[in-house]
């Protein structure tokens, strides 16, 4: 996610409108403005219809007040994604029923090594909120298996498994119930958490359990009504955060501030979670992560970075791919380009790894230049991280990194809209954050019109308060997107900092040196 790595001439500042600068300065305040005395971004997730209307159903069978759930419900903005809409409709009308379109929508948005638990999510969702408590015959215990699993998947089907099959064995029993014998929301996951609630409420003995897990959820409701996917992603708003303001020139002060707390919440065996209240880590928030510190003069040899590497080295596919999570699921392109971007500030050490993962990117490639579903709605996502990666591998070796890179940026530069921005899929109106990828995508070719016109689209959408608002990209469960604002603002800033690089005359260049950029990793 930090610039573009290969120095190249600067494009001329005469194309960017003459308030950018003043413009980057605003979003960067108030993006400075969320970093807390710790060093962290703290933000909590927003209300999403899924959660909530589990909750509701909750509130109902347990004879407590549901009208606040029940009016976020009816309430929904016009032009709400159908999913969320179908949702409402179901809890409040009781006609839990999905239709055969949405639900090849939402499979064909998630990876295909998902498929099978995404339709067991759907019909435990719909299950749920039409009050069916019969087994649905479909449903065996194999598809519940919960080997190669992570945790958060492993609580899910076996949640879904009692509320599908109404059949749980001891240990099944043993580790729901493990999930709720602490203080607040297990892993800071609602969504988990009103899963597990609902499949224990089937179950003789447990209403003291339920009754309590349903007042630890009622703690995170938001203002609205309705309740959140997760607590907070502190963790990623943290890491992108520290990225985007680098990019953008901050103070040292606040950088070390970010990398400080970054050190303190890595956890035991060297990942990063999306929280801090989570011990499930993550390739995403790990390589982020790593690549924030490594630019922070923490080179290989700084134990934080050592354990971090040695973390995604771990989860490494033999095919030299990585997962989301743990080593026994799928490797994923999105996962790779993150854990590759974090072994380029040592090119002659990882060089195996380097080689071996942009093999597998070149498989996973699609043909239009675009990569596999991801943890964004957004297909620019993956697409602006594989080029930016690709920019760091040195020239004589950098064979299937120019072949992706090439391809990447050749469908950014034939999917801009008119009014200069970009939109998370063909024919969809533009919005900031898909903008924001596209934008630091294509400052790493040779054209400085179609950046320049990104940008100003950006600076369109900019607020008063400095603040960038977009659509969410944010997915999870894949393909179901939640809110956290700030992440717009971040994105964006990120990708100012970028422009503003690109476009810098040669005498107010910054004068850093990135510890991965293809030059300093070539010599």
């Amino acid at each position: 996610m930090r610039p573009f790595a290969r120095h190249c001439s600067p494009w001329p500042s005469s194309l960017l409108p003459g308030s950018i600068e003043d413009a980057i300065g605003l979003l960067r305040r108030h993006v400075i403005n969320h970093v807390d005395s710790t060093g962290a971004v703290r933000l909590p997730c927003r209300s999403r219809p899924l959660e909530t209307a589990l909750l509701l159903r909750l509130l109902q069978h347990t004879g407590q007040p549901f009208d606040r759930q029940a009016r976020y419900l009816r309430t929904l903005p016009p032009g709400s994604d159908p999913f969320d809409l179908e949702i409402a409709e179901a809890a409040v009308r009781r006609n839990a029923t999905i239709t055969d379109e949405l639900r090849r929508d939402v499979i064909a948005k998630s990876p295909h090594f998902t498929g099978a638990r995404k339709q067991a999510l759907l019909d435990g969702l719909f299950a749920i909120l039409g009050d069916t408590d019969d087994s649905d015959p479909r449903y065996g215990h194999d598809i519940f298996h919960r080997g190669g699993l992570h945790s958060w998947a492993q609580v899910q089907v076996t949640a879904l498994k009692g509320v599908l099959t109404g059949r749980l064995d001891d240990q099944d029993v043993h580790l729901l119930l493990a999930t709720q014998r602490l203080p607040d929301i297990w892993e800071g996951n609602l969504l988990i958490h009103l899963f597990t609630l609902h499949a224990l409420r089937r179950l003789p003995g447990t209403e003291q359990v339920v009754e309590e897990g349903v007042r630890k959820a009622l703690r995170h409701i938001r203002a609205d009504g309705g309740v959140p996917f997760v607590t907070d992603t502190d963790t990623w708003c943290t890491v992108t955060a520290g990225i985007a303001l680098s990019a953008a020139d901050a103070p040292e002060a606040i950088l070390d501030r970010i990398a400080d707390r970054l050190v303190r919440c890595q956890l035991p065996g060297g990942g990063w979670s999306v929280t801090d209240i989570a011990l499930q880590t993550d390739v995403d928030d790990t390589s982020v992560a790593l690549q924030f510190l490594q630019s922070r003069h923490r080179p290989s040899g700084d134990p934080a970075v050592e354990r971090g590497l040695s973390a995604l080295t771990a989860v490494r596919h033999a095919q030299g791919g990585f997962p989301t999570y743990v080593r026994d699921s799928a490797a994923e392109a999105s996962m790779t380009v993150a854990a590759l971007d974090a072994f380029t500030f040592d090119f002659t050490r990882h060089r195996r790894i380097l080689m071996d993962g942009l093999s597998f990117l070149a498989d996973e490639q699609l043909t239009d230049g675009t990569f596999p579903p991801d943890w964004s709605s957004s297909r620019l996502h993956t697409v602006f991280r594989a080029v930016l990666m690709a920019s760091r591998i040195p020239d004589g070796l950098s064979g299937s990194a120019g072949q992706i890179a090439r391809r990447a940026l050749n469908f950014v530069l034939q999917s801009q809209n008119d009014d200069g921005g970009w939109g998370q899929r063909d024919g969809v109106t533009s919005d900031p954050i898909s903008t924001s990828y596209a934008v630091m995508a294509l400052c790493a070719q040779d054209d400085p019109r179609p950046v320049a016109a990104g940008a100003r689209y950006l600076l369109r959408h900019q607020r008063e308060d400095g603040s960038i608002p977009s659509v969410s990209d944010s997915i999870g469960p894949r393909p179901f997107v939640f809110r956290i604002p700030l992440l717009a603002d971040i994105f964006a800033l990120m990708a100012l900092g970028h422009v503003s690089r690109r476009f810098a005359d040669a005498g107010r260049q910054t004068g850093r040196t990135d510890p991965g950029s293809a030059e300093t990793l070539s010599g």
